[in-house]
């Protein structure tokens, strides 16, 4: 008896960290621009838990955060020429012309591509203050902006967001 409780418990352990040391899931990626959206993009949480996958709607709906240099860092670091859109509802948000390589694990950029389609706000979470950003259609949440890090960059600022909630098109 101990021992077919000590083969399942083994199994259940093997079974619970070989599911979380799966690669996350990849930054999507379309081969045309998508329809921009029009107007405030809003749904019921149903409809958004169908839309997305588990780990989107953590991030864009939740406020989470994707861990740091995964597999979507590593997509980000190598796409070439091209524009970043909302996963939710298909804005554009970045450009690769702003993006750099800040070397903090997650997509930087220093300046939003279409800033009508970013907005910022303060943010008081986990007991500090930071500038959250989200997307200004649908709320999504798309991480944070820093100021003053040193970058050299135009702006002295970087948009560290999460890959996970943007859409990749390259330029043709």
């Amino acid at each position: 008896m101990k021992h077919k409780l000590l083969i399942t418990l083994s199994t259940l352990a093997f079974t619970i960290v070989a599911c979380e040391s799966k690669p996350k899931e990849p930054m999507e990626t379309a081969s045309e621009k998508p329809a921009q959206p029009t107007e405030k993009v809003e749904k019921s949480d149903d409809a958004w838990k169908a839309e997305l996958t588990a780990e989107q709607y953590r991030v864009a709906r939740q406020a989470g955060t994707e861990a740091p240099n995964g597999k979507v860092y590593k997509q980000f670091k190598e796409q070439g020429a091209g524009t970043y859109y909302c996963v939710g509802c298909n804005a554009e948000l970045f450009s690769s012309n702003e993006k750099f390589d800040s070397r903090c694990g997650w997509p930087s950029f220093y300046d939003p591509a279409n800033a009508k389609n970013v907005k910022t706000e303060a943010d008081y979470s986990g007991g500090m203050v930071r500038t959250e950003v989200k997307c200004a259609v649908c709320d999504a949440h798309l991480g944070h902006v820093f100021k003053g890090e040193g970058f050299d960059t135009p702006t002295d600022k970087r948009y560290c967001i999460n890959g996970i909630v943007l859409k990749f098109v390259a330029d043709k």
